[in-house]
């Protein structure tokens, strides 16, 4: 039965989008089949879920209402050749058959047809990357007494190489790297590597904050630019960051992670004179956490002053004041890595 295949990933219309992206999570898959009974309502994607919070609907949401009744299926008369065509064509990860009825009768997977574990036509980007590399690391000592929290390995890399890979991989060559703290050392080590990029290292004399020292790049950058800091992963491709920035027409873009938080008692709410107006039971509150990943129009770098401590933070008041556009790009919880803290670091290697 072919439910069989894809039993793990079956939702309901009725899951809300956060429960499907938790579930999401857990199999670490981007992708649920939607059924109503046995009746296939359609495909529901990462994509789907991000483009509806950006759109400002709520994450209690009903799945049915973030479906894309415009995805294309192959039918039960297409060809083998015709259904691989129409796969590589939409760089689909898996293709549902249909019969006369609208039955799904079939799903074929990528990797059943293809050689490449994933499918990759989708046009490069080469935008530069700056790299947050300058920072002490004091959370992770004693390690970081040793080596610069850049150069800490997860696996047979270093947290440094796996972010700038990430990059290249999309078409990224220019790498800025802001550093401070054991620099020498991180200079020798990305000396001694082969790569497929360049590199240019610029130092803050003193430490300037999340985003102070990248007034240093005056005149050199004249494209929107990523910045990134130097301890965190996150499972997106980038270049949907940067379409959702150009068609948002943003000045500044944050990629945010989607974090849940269940408070484990009964919450009452009050109202005048301490009458209680109502009781929720062990309610689950959903917030948008600021990852350290963004997408900056090259202008900014004028706005960031010379010499002075500036976080990101400043930045984006300073934008949202003169009436800029700084916009959020959801990712999923655990999309993001975040290798800050002991136990962060600890899980983000179990997970590479």
């Amino acid at each position: 039965m072919i439910l069989n295949k894809i039993k793990d990933r079956v939702i309901s219309p009725r899951t809300t989008l956060i429960e499907s992206m938790k579930l999401m999570d857990s199999l670490g898959k981007k992708l649920l089949f939607v059924f109503d009974g046995n009746f296939f309502s359609g495909i529901l994607t990462i994509g789907d879920i991000q483009r509806a919070i950006i759109k400002g609907i709520s994450l209690s949401t009903e799945s049915k209402f973030a479906l894309d009744c415009n995805k294309i299926y192959a039918s039960v008369h297409d060809s083998k050749e015709q259904i691989k065509e129409k796969m590589s064509r939409l760089r689909a990860e898996c293709m549902p058959i249909m019969d006369d009825s609208g039955t799904m009768v079939d799903v074929v997977f990528w990797k059943d047809w293809f050689l490449k574990a994933e499918p990759e036509k989708r046009e490069k980007i080469d935008l530069p990357v700056v790299i947050m590399a300058g920072g002490k690391g004091t959370r992770l000592k004693p390690i970081t007494n040793v080596i610069p929290k850049p150069l800490i390995p997860i696996g047979d890399k270093t947290i440094l190489e796996e972010i700038m890979d990430q990059f290249e991989h999309i078409g990224c060559k220019q790498f800025y790297m802001s550093v401070n703290y054991k620099s020498d050392m991180i200079r020798f080590y990305l000396d001694q590597l082969e790569h497929k990029y360049s590199i240019d290292f610029f130092e803050e004399a003193k430490p300037l904050g999340t985003i102070g020292s990248v007034s240093l790049l005056k005149g050199k950058i004249n494209t929107p630019f990523f910045v990134s800091n130097c301890d965190i992963m996150i499972d997106q491709d980038y270049r949907d960051v940067y379409d959702y920035h150009k068609q948002n027409k943003n000045d500044l873009t944050i990629v945010t992670a989607v974090k849940s938080i269940r408070i484990p008692y009964g919450v009452i709410d009050t109202g005048d004179d301490g009458l209680m107006t109502g009781l929720r039971e062990k309610p689950e509150i959903t917030y948008m956490i600021n990852t350290g990943v963004y997408l900056l129009n090259p202008g900014l770098i004028d706005e960031i002053p010379e010499g002075e401590f500036f976080h990101i933070t400043h930045l984006m008041e300073k934008v949202k004041s003169r009436g800029g556009r700084v916009g959020c790009f959801p990712v999923s919880e655990g999309s993001w890595r975040d290798m800050g803290e002991w136990p962060e670091y600890l899980k983000m290697i179990k997970v590479l």
